[in-house]
């Protein structure tokens, strides 16, 4: 596994380098602003919070001067509400819209970042096991716990992992629509790479001739 800085331009989105002959992209997608907010920004408790805080404000001034004082305090909180949901939303966003994850034939790219862009390269052949979690809407987030050990950082991670694994990250395509089917084509392209022979060139055979062994 590896990381690119992508200062330089990419030769196709999400694809920091030209593919080697015989490797094909997939699939190609980037999460669901939606559902980021809300599974990995936790959009909904910070929302239920500060109409708790709005109410509390609002409640006391209420019992001590009536609907205007009411008014008068809470709608400052109210407004401040509003603008912390709006900053929570706005950062899920450009998290979405700077994410584009990639499953080829070989591996999973993910380009990841929204102020300082970097791609993760992870081969199929280090992927152990894939955990899907999908959500009745049909979006979902596909976790791979990988082989060797090779550490990804969790900070720089996150939210492209799958939560609460901090002893060994697993990196992950978060909230991503359709994730059943994007679940089935990350299985089937590791299981066609598995059952691929790795071809290595054995010593020169007696007669100049080239012996071809499968590992």
């Amino acid at each position: 596994m590896s990381g690119h800085d992508d200062f330089a331009f990419d030769v196709a989105p999400g694809i920091p380098a030209p593919l080697p002959k015989g490797e094909e992209v997939l699939w190609q997608g980037r999460p669901d602003t939606g559902a980021l907010a809300r599974e990995a920004f936790k959009i909904r408790w910070i929302a239920g919070y500060m109409a708790l805080i709005v109410l509390w404000k609002a409640g006391l001034a209420l019992a001590e001067g009536g609907v205007l004082l009411s008014l008068a305090r809470g709608l400052p909180y109210l407004v401040l509400a509003f603008a912390a949901v709006a900053v929570v939303w706005l950062l899920a966003w450009a998290q979405a819209r700077s994410t584009v994850y990639t499953i080829t034939s070989s591996r999973v790219l993910m380009k990841i970042g929204a102020a300082l862009s970097v791609t993760y390269n992870i081969p199929l052949t280090q992927v152990a096991t894939a955990r899907a979690e999908i959500t009745p809407k049909g979006t979902g987030t596909i976790a791979m716990e990988t082989l060797g050990e090779t550490r990804l950082a969790y900070v720089a991670l996150w939210p492209h992992l799958r939560p609460g694994h901090m002893k060994k990250t697993q990196p992950a395509l978060r909230c991503v629509p359709e994730a059943a089917k994007v679940a089935r084509i990350l299985a089937e392209a590791a299981e066609s790479r598995l059952a691929m022979p790795v071809i290595s060139r054995s010593s020169p055979a007696p007669m100049g001739a080239d012996a071809v062994a499968a590992e």
